[in-house]
C-alpha cells in the first residue's frame, strides 16, 4: 500500500508554491497584509474544503495538506487556516467563502487574543464548548502586542453575536492539524535557509557548516521535522469525519517542537545578524513562535495526550 501523496495532491501543492513564490516573496511581508490572497482565491484555494453545494470542491483535509505546508513555508500572512479550513466546517453556508471574498478569524478556547482580526469579516469566538459568530462591524478590536508582526493580535469585545450550531471540537482539531502542517513548512524553510547560510558563512578559513557542532544541530532539526511530518499526515487522515483530537494533538505538539527547534538553531547559526530586522529570517522565526502557541501550546497538547494514554484527567 502506498501511503504517499498522489499526483493530484502534489500538483495542487506545486501550483500553490508557484503562486506564493511569485506573489508572496519576503519583500511583500514588509509591505502588504494579505499578499497572494487574490491569486489564491482565483485558484479556488479557499473553496477546496467546501462542499460542492457551496461552490467548493469537497476535498478532504489530507488532500490540501501539502498545499497548507507551502503556505507555512512562504510565511503567508492572514487567517489562512481559519478561512480555508475552519470556516468550511463551521459555516459552509456563508456566501462568498469559496471566492475568498469573506475572511474568517477564530478565537480558540484558552487564548486571550484573536490573530488577524482586522482582516476578518466574521469573527468566531469559542467559549464553554460552543461557538459564536460576530460580524466585524459589531466587534470592537483593541490591538495587543504579539511576537509576529505579520500576525497581529487583537482583544475582541462585542455587543451582538449568533450561536453556531453543531459541535466545535472537530473544527478545532482540524485547525490544529492544518496549523501543524504550516509549522512543518516553517521548519523546513528555516532549515533550508540555515543550511544555505552555514555553507556560505566562513570562519577560521572554512564554512561554518563543516564544523561538527553546527552539523549536529542542523541534523537535530532535520530529524525533528521528519519525525513531525508523518504525525501531521496521519492526523489529517484520522481527524475526519469526527475530529480525532488525540492524533491532532500529537501532530500539533511535534510540529510545534520541530519549528521552535528550527528557529532556535537558525538563530544560533546565524549569530547576531539573526536578531536584526533587516534579515528576512525574522519573519519565519516569529511565525514559528506564534503558530506553536496557536490552537493549543505544545505543553497543553502533551498534557492532554498524557491524560488520554494514562486515563488520568489533566
Amino acid at each position: 500500500m502506498n501511503f504517499g501523496f498522489d499526483d493530484d495532491q502534489l500538483a495542487l501543492a506545486a501550483t500553490v508554491r508557484d503562486v506564493l513564490r511569485t506573489h508572496c516573496p519576503p519583500g511583500s511581508l514588509r509591505a502588504e497584509r494579505r499578499p497572494a490572497w487574490e491569486q489564491l482565491a482565483a485558484l479556488g484555494f479557499f473553496g477546496l474544503l467546501l462542499p460542492e453545494s457551496a461552490d467548493g470542491l469537497g476535498l478532504a483535509l489530507v488532500d490540501v495538506l501539502p498545499a497548507l505546508e507551502e503556505t507555512g513555508r512562504a510565511c503567508l500572512p492572514g487567517p489562512v487556516v481559519e478561512t480555508a479550513v475552519v470556516a468550511p466546517f463551521l459555516m459552509a453556508e456563508v456566501p462568498k467563502l469559496a471566492s475568498g471574498a469573506v475572511c474568517v478569524g477564530v478565537l480558540p478556547p484558552g487564548q486571550a487574543y484573536l490573530a488577524d482580526a482586522d482582516l476578518a469579516d466574521l469573527l468566531v469566538v469559542v467559549r464553554d464548548g460552543g461557538a459564536r459568530v460576530i460580524s466585524r462591524q459589531d466587534a470592537r478590536l483593541t490591538p495587543r502586542r504579539g511576537v509576529d508582526p505579520c500576525r497581529p493580535l487583537f482583544e475582541v469585545a462585542f455587543s451582538r453575536s449568533e450561536a453556531l450550531p453543531g459541535p466545535v471540537g472537530p473544527a478545532l482539531a482540524r485547525a490544529a492539524v492544518a496549523t501543524a502542517a504550516q509549522l512543518v513548512g516553517v521548519a523546513r524553510e528555516l532549515l533550508a535557509v540555515t543550511v544555505a547560510y552555514a555553507r556560505a558563512r566562513t570562519q577560521f578559513g572554512a564554512p561554518i557548516g563543516s564544523f561538527q557542532a553546527v552539523k549536529h544541530q542542523l541534523a537535530d532539526v532535520a530529524v525533528a521535522v521528519e519525525f513531525a511530518a508523518p504525525l501531521v499526515y496521519r492526523a489529517a487522515l484520522t481527524v475526519e469525519p469526527d475530529g480525532d483530537e488525540r492524533d491532532a494533538g500529537a501532530a500539533k505538539a511535534a510540529a510545534g517542537e520541530a519549528a521552535v527547534l528550527a528557529a532556535r538553531v537558525a538563530l544560533q547559526v546565524h549569530g547576531a545578524i539573526g536578531y536584526t530586522e533587516e534579515l528576512d529570517l525574522r519573519f519565519w522565526l516569529a511565525r514559528a513562535w506564534s503558530l506553536s502557541a496557536a490552537y493549543g501550546t505544545t505543553a497543553a497538547h502533551r498534557e492532554r495526550l498524557r491524560a488520554a494514554i494514562t486515563g488520568r484527567r489533566p
